[in-house]
């Protein structure tokens, strides 16, 4: 059931921070707290075959989605950033059909964002420790691109966020009035 007085915004923080700190602080919340409770909520309104129905064969299935956002955490951050072992398999993200549960690909989603998170943490740590975003600007290779360590968590952020809209429209067509993330009536700016 979906919590519509979850907060999707941060409080400002407690006192001032460098740039680089506020960058990470919002990009974990974005990752771990906004995109991953949406996401969860949206899968938790379908069923197990809901979750791998494609519009047609050009289109991804919810689950493939889950997958693909899974492979691509752990390519970008978990392996480019955090210097893990890549062994993502891009193609088998689009072309599984049913295979996993949708308990067990939110479970993977999860485990991926806190791996991921563990990473930002500790990039966190060392521009704090620092007083300096050069952690950030570090090189490292996801993907096979040269992008900086910034740039990386940057395209990871957008990227989820793009896939999560995709879940959610999939969600709500599939599952109609069941899934819903804000009471409608506070966001009018009524006088």
């Amino acid at each position: 059931m979906t919590d519509k007085r979850k907060a999707f915004l941060l409080e400002p923080p407690a006192a001032e921070l460098p740039a680089s700190l506020m960058f990470l602080r919002h990009a974990r919340f974005r990752l771990l707290e906004d995109y991953f409770f949406k996401i969860a909520s949206a899968v938790e309104a379908v069923d197990d075959e809901q979750v791998w129905r494609r519009p047609n064969e050009s289109s991804n299935s919810v689950g493939n989605l889950l997958l693909h956002l899974s492979g691509n955490v752990r390519q970008w951050i978990i392996s480019g950033v955090g210097g893990a072992e890549d062994r993502r398999d891009r193609a088998s993200e689009f072309a599984a059909r049913g295979s996993v549960s949708k308990a067990e690909l939110i479970e993977m989603v999860k485990a991926t964002l806190e791996e991921a998170d563990a990473v930002l943490a500790e990039i966190e740590g060392e521009c704090a420790a620092a007083n300096s975003d050069a952690p950030l600007q570090r090189v490292c290779m996801p993907q096979a691109y040269e992008v900086t360590a910034f740039d990386a968590i940057f395209h990871v952020v957008e990227h989820f966020s793009y896939h999560t809209g995709q879940i959610i429209f999939a969600a709500k067509w599939l599952a109609e009035e069941r899934v819903s993330f804000y009471d409608d009536r506070r966001l009018n700016l009524e006088k």
